[in-house]
Protein backbone atom coordinates (compact mmCIF):
# COMPACT_ATOMS: atom_id res chain seq x y z
CA UNK A 1 0.00 0.00 0.00
CA UNK A 2 1.36 4.00 -0.88
CA UNK A 3 1.60 6.37 1.33
CA UNK A 4 4.29 8.88 2.93
CA UNK A 5 7.33 8.97 4.99
CA UNK A 6 7.97 11.51 7.81
CA UNK A 7 10.79 11.80 9.68
CA UNK A 8 10.74 13.23 13.28
CA UNK A 9 13.69 14.54 14.55
CA UNK A 10 14.86 17.21 17.09
CA UNK A 11 16.77 18.94 20.46
CA UNK A 12 13.13 17.87 21.99
CA UNK A 13 10.51 15.29 21.40
CA UNK A 14 7.92 14.26 23.99
CA UNK A 15 5.21 11.55 23.40
CA UNK A 16 2.88 11.58 26.25
CA UNK A 17 0.77 8.52 27.07
CA UNK A 18 -0.60 8.42 30.23
CA UNK A 19 -0.39 11.57 32.02
CA UNK A 20 -1.97 14.71 30.33
CA UNK A 21 -2.50 16.90 33.08
CA UNK A 22 -0.33 15.48 36.48
CA UNK A 23 3.07 16.74 38.58
CA UNK A 24 4.86 14.20 36.32
CA UNK A 25 4.02 14.12 32.47
CA UNK A 26 5.85 11.16 30.99
CA UNK A 27 7.05 10.30 27.02
CA UNK A 28 6.42 7.33 25.54
CA UNK A 29 9.99 6.01 24.07
CA UNK A 30 8.70 6.21 20.31
CA UNK A 31 5.77 8.40 18.35
CA UNK A 32 2.43 7.78 19.84
CA UNK A 33 -0.32 6.71 17.24
CA UNK A 34 -2.43 9.71 19.24
CA UNK A 35 0.32 12.31 18.73
CA UNK A 36 0.92 11.15 15.45
CA UNK A 37 -2.90 11.66 14.58
CA UNK A 38 -2.88 15.32 16.21
CA UNK A 39 -0.22 16.22 14.11
CA UNK A 40 -2.41 15.16 11.03
CA UNK A 41 -5.50 16.75 12.31
CA UNK A 42 -3.89 20.13 13.06
CA UNK A 43 -2.12 20.68 9.67
CA UNK A 44 -5.15 19.91 8.43
CA UNK A 45 -7.44 22.76 10.19
CA UNK A 46 -9.62 20.08 12.55
CA UNK A 47 -10.47 21.64 15.79
CA UNK A 48 -10.42 19.50 18.95
CA UNK A 49 -13.91 19.27 19.35
CA UNK A 50 -14.60 17.44 16.11
CA UNK A 51 -14.50 13.95 16.98
CA UNK A 52 -15.74 12.15 13.99
CA UNK A 53 -13.26 13.73 11.73
CA UNK A 54 -11.24 11.13 13.84
CA UNK A 55 -12.27 8.37 11.70
CA UNK A 56 -10.74 8.65 8.68
CA UNK A 57 -7.18 8.43 10.16
CA UNK A 58 -8.29 4.95 11.37
CA UNK A 59 -7.24 3.45 8.19
CA UNK A 60 -4.03 4.56 8.18
CA UNK A 61 -0.82 2.19 9.61
CA UNK A 62 2.35 3.37 10.70
CA UNK A 63 5.70 1.93 11.03
CA UNK A 64 8.18 3.35 12.95
CA UNK A 65 12.10 3.23 12.29
CA UNK A 66 13.88 3.91 15.60
CA UNK A 67 17.23 5.45 13.84
CA UNK A 68 18.54 7.36 17.71
CA UNK A 69 16.09 6.68 20.37
CA UNK A 70 17.53 9.79 22.25
CA UNK A 71 18.41 10.53 26.36
CA UNK A 72 16.19 10.64 28.50
CA UNK A 73 15.43 13.80 30.45
CA UNK A 74 13.35 15.71 32.98
CA UNK A 75 12.71 19.43 32.87
CA UNK A 76 11.74 20.51 36.27
CA UNK A 77 8.75 23.54 35.22
CA UNK A 78 7.17 25.75 36.97
CA UNK A 79 4.53 28.39 36.39
CA UNK A 80 3.15 31.20 38.72
CA UNK A 81 5.54 31.20 41.54
CA UNK A 82 6.40 34.30 43.97
CA UNK A 83 3.31 36.45 42.35
CA UNK A 84 -0.32 36.99 44.00
CA UNK A 85 -2.88 35.16 43.85
CA UNK A 86 -4.58 36.64 41.16
CA UNK A 87 -1.49 36.70 38.80
CA UNK A 88 -1.16 32.72 39.19
CA UNK A 89 -2.36 29.61 37.18
CA UNK A 90 -5.95 30.26 36.19
CA UNK A 91 -8.31 27.04 37.23
CA UNK A 92 -10.69 25.56 35.34
CA UNK A 93 -13.73 26.97 37.83
CA UNK A 94 -12.55 30.67 37.16
CA UNK A 95 -10.44 31.71 40.12
CA UNK A 96 -6.93 31.32 40.40
CA UNK A 97 -4.08 28.58 41.97
CA UNK A 98 -2.62 30.66 44.70
CA UNK A 99 0.71 29.05 44.00
CA UNK A 100 3.27 27.94 41.62
CA UNK A 101 2.27 24.90 39.57
CA UNK A 102 5.20 22.58 39.57
CA UNK A 103 5.70 20.04 36.62
CA UNK A 104 8.46 17.21 36.15
CA UNK A 105 8.58 17.18 31.90
CA UNK A 106 9.88 14.02 30.40
CA UNK A 107 11.49 14.83 27.09
CA UNK A 108 13.57 12.50 24.77
CA UNK A 109 16.65 14.16 23.97
CA UNK A 110 18.42 14.05 19.94
CA UNK A 111 16.25 11.44 19.20
CA UNK A 112 15.27 10.47 15.39
CA UNK A 113 12.67 8.32 14.15
CA UNK A 114 11.42 7.90 10.46
CA UNK A 115 7.85 6.67 10.30
CA UNK A 116 6.13 4.81 7.22
CA UNK A 117 2.41 5.91 7.24
CA UNK A 118 0.21 3.76 5.07
CA UNK A 119 -3.57 3.89 4.08
CA UNK A 120 -5.99 5.22 1.58
CA UNK A 121 -4.54 7.56 -1.20
CA UNK A 122 -6.61 10.33 -0.90
CA UNK A 123 -5.89 10.73 2.73
CA UNK A 124 -2.54 10.50 2.59
CA UNK A 125 -2.51 13.23 -0.09
CA UNK A 126 -4.30 15.30 1.93
CA UNK A 127 -2.15 15.26 4.90
CA UNK A 128 0.91 15.38 2.60
CA UNK A 129 -0.63 18.89 1.43
CA UNK A 130 -1.28 20.06 4.72
CA UNK A 131 2.02 19.05 5.60
CA UNK A 132 3.60 21.07 3.38
CA UNK A 133 1.10 24.13 3.97
CA UNK A 134 -0.20 23.46 7.56
CA UNK A 135 -3.13 25.21 9.12
CA UNK A 136 -1.71 24.86 12.68
CA UNK A 137 2.49 24.51 12.71
CA UNK A 138 3.28 20.66 13.67
CA UNK A 139 4.99 20.13 16.70
CA UNK A 140 7.17 16.66 17.90
CA UNK A 141 4.54 16.04 21.41
CA UNK A 142 4.74 19.67 22.72
CA UNK A 143 4.75 23.08 21.65
CA UNK A 144 8.17 23.70 22.36
CA UNK A 145 9.84 20.72 20.09
CA UNK A 146 9.97 21.93 17.15
CA UNK A 147 10.69 19.83 14.11
CA UNK A 148 13.87 19.74 12.29
CA UNK A 149 14.40 19.81 8.80
CA UNK A 150 13.21 17.75 6.27
CA UNK A 151 10.24 16.71 8.07
CA UNK A 152 8.51 15.15 5.53
CA UNK A 153 10.42 13.30 3.20
CA UNK A 154 8.03 11.95 0.92
CA UNK A 155 4.97 12.61 -0.15
CA UNK A 156 4.09 9.74 -2.15
CA UNK A 157 5.73 6.09 -1.78
CA UNK A 158 4.71 2.73 -3.47
CA UNK A 159 6.07 0.89 -0.88
CA UNK A 160 6.91 3.44 1.92
CA UNK A 161 8.01 0.77 4.33
CA UNK A 162 9.99 -0.89 1.88
CA UNK A 163 11.68 2.32 2.08
CA UNK A 164 12.49 2.23 5.71
CA UNK A 165 14.07 -1.72 5.21
CA UNK A 166 16.53 -0.93 2.06
CA UNK A 167 16.68 2.85 1.29
CA UNK A 168 16.14 5.88 3.65
CA UNK A 169 19.42 7.43 4.85
CA UNK A 170 20.02 6.23 8.63
CA UNK A 171 20.79 8.76 11.56
CA UNK A 172 24.13 8.12 13.00
CA UNK A 173 23.80 6.67 16.61
CA UNK A 174 26.75 5.73 18.64
CA UNK A 175 25.14 3.37 20.47
CA UNK A 176 24.71 0.80 17.52
CA UNK A 177 26.82 -2.13 17.33
CA UNK A 178 29.18 -1.86 14.82
CA UNK A 179 28.50 -3.08 11.17
CA UNK A 180 28.50 -6.70 10.54
CA UNK A 181 28.14 -8.73 7.13
CA UNK A 182 27.57 -5.64 5.74
CA UNK A 183 24.05 -5.01 7.78
CA UNK A 184 23.65 -2.81 11.13
CA UNK A 185 20.96 -3.95 13.47
CA UNK A 186 17.93 -1.11 13.82
CA UNK A 187 14.79 -1.57 15.86
CA UNK A 188 11.12 -1.25 14.42
CA UNK A 189 7.81 -0.81 15.48
CA UNK A 190 4.73 -2.20 13.49
CA UNK A 191 1.25 -2.41 14.08
CA UNK A 192 0.61 -5.96 11.93
CA UNK A 193 3.10 -8.79 12.43
CA UNK A 194 5.80 -8.65 10.01
CA UNK A 195 6.25 -10.28 7.01
CA UNK A 196 9.98 -9.52 6.97
CA UNK A 197 12.74 -12.53 7.26
CA UNK A 198 14.35 -11.74 10.53
CA UNK A 199 11.45 -10.80 12.55
CA UNK A 200 10.92 -12.48 15.74
CA UNK A 201 8.81 -9.83 17.63
CA UNK A 202 8.12 -8.74 21.00
CA UNK A 203 4.69 -7.31 21.76
CA UNK A 204 4.01 -4.32 23.51
CA UNK A 205 0.55 -2.62 24.61
CA UNK A 206 -0.43 1.01 24.49
CA UNK A 207 -2.96 3.61 25.21
CA UNK A 208 -2.63 5.90 22.50
CA UNK A 209 -5.32 5.07 19.83
CA UNK A 210 -7.42 8.64 20.00
CA UNK A 211 -11.14 8.23 20.37
CA UNK A 212 -11.56 12.10 20.87
CA UNK A 213 -9.25 15.19 21.44
CA UNK A 214 -11.78 17.40 22.88
CA UNK A 215 -10.63 19.11 25.94
CA UNK A 216 -13.72 18.10 27.97
CA UNK A 217 -13.51 14.58 26.68
CA UNK A 218 -10.40 13.20 25.87
CA UNK A 219 -10.49 9.29 25.25
CA UNK A 220 -8.03 6.83 23.86
CA UNK A 221 -8.36 2.80 23.29
CA UNK A 222 -5.53 0.39 23.67
CA UNK A 223 -3.36 -1.13 20.79
CA UNK A 224 -1.08 -3.59 20.73
CA UNK A 225 2.62 -3.13 18.45
CA UNK A 226 5.04 -5.68 17.51
CA UNK A 227 8.80 -4.46 18.32
CA UNK A 228 11.69 -6.11 16.08
CA UNK A 229 15.17 -5.91 15.52
CA UNK A 230 16.06 -6.00 11.74
CA UNK A 231 19.28 -5.84 9.89
CA UNK A 232 19.34 -3.01 7.49
CA UNK A 233 22.52 -2.45 4.84
CA UNK A 234 25.44 -0.83 6.84
CA UNK A 235 25.49 1.81 4.08
CA UNK A 236 22.66 2.98 4.92
CA UNK A 237 23.93 4.86 8.02
CA UNK A 238 25.18 8.12 6.91
CA UNK A 239 28.02 9.98 8.70
CA UNK A 240 26.44 13.15 10.59
CA UNK A 241 28.45 15.34 8.31
CA UNK A 242 27.22 13.56 5.20
CA UNK A 243 23.17 12.82 6.65
CA UNK A 244 21.36 16.15 5.53
CA UNK A 245 22.90 16.44 1.82
CA UNK A 246 21.89 12.09 1.87
CA UNK A 247 18.05 13.26 2.88
CA UNK A 248 17.71 15.79 0.60
CA UNK A 249 18.83 13.40 -2.40
CA UNK A 250 16.33 10.49 -0.88
CA UNK A 251 13.64 12.94 -1.02
CA UNK A 252 14.54 14.73 -4.73
CA UNK A 253 14.05 11.34 -6.09
CA UNK A 254 10.32 11.51 -5.58
CA UNK A 255 8.45 9.26 -7.94
CA UNK A 256 5.35 10.96 -9.13
CA UNK A 257 2.18 9.57 -7.81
Amino acid sequence: MSGLLLRLAAPLQSWGERSAFTPDRDTAPFPTRSALTGMFAAAEGIPRHDTSALDRYRALEFTVRIDRPGTRMIDYHTVGGGQPKEKTAATSGGSNKGAAVVTRRHYLADAVFVIAVTGPHDTTTHIAHALHQPHWSPYLGRRSCVPDEPLLLRTHAADPVNDLLHHVPLSWDTSRPAPRDGTVPVTFLWEHPPQTADATADIVTVQDMPRSFAPDGRGHDRRRIHRTVQQLPAQLAAHPHALHQKLIDYALEEVPA
